[in-house]
């Protein structure tokens, strides 16, 4: 049985941290290496997104949350990679009856 990859991170511009490590910034979208396209569906070369390969989509999750730089991370793509584990899921809070 294939193993499932681990999806990387895709975005329209990057920042270089203190380690001299180049990060995601701007509109940041998860990517399967080996394919040419989003989770979402957004063909990379057609939209001009960067692909890094050395930072994990949940790496880039964890980045949004706690980075000053401005990470704008894609909802579709947060569903298609399995959601975010850290966070509750959504509950109605006052049902109708």
């Amino acid at each position: 049985m294939p193993r499932r990859q681990e999806p990387k991170v895709a975005a329209s511009s990057d920042w270089v941290d203190e380690d001299g490590i180049r990060q995601p910034r701007g509109d940041t979208h998860a990517w399967i290496p080996g394919t040419n396209q989003t989770l979402c569906g957004l063909p990379l070369h057609r939209t001009r997104l960067a692909r890094f390969h050395h930072v994990l989509w949940v790496d880039a999750l964890w980045l949004a949350d706690t980075s000053d730089q401005r990470i704008a991370v894609c909802s579709r793509c947060v569903g298609a990679a399995g959601g975010r584990r850290d966070r509750p899921r959504w509950t109605r809070v006052n049902p109708r009856p």
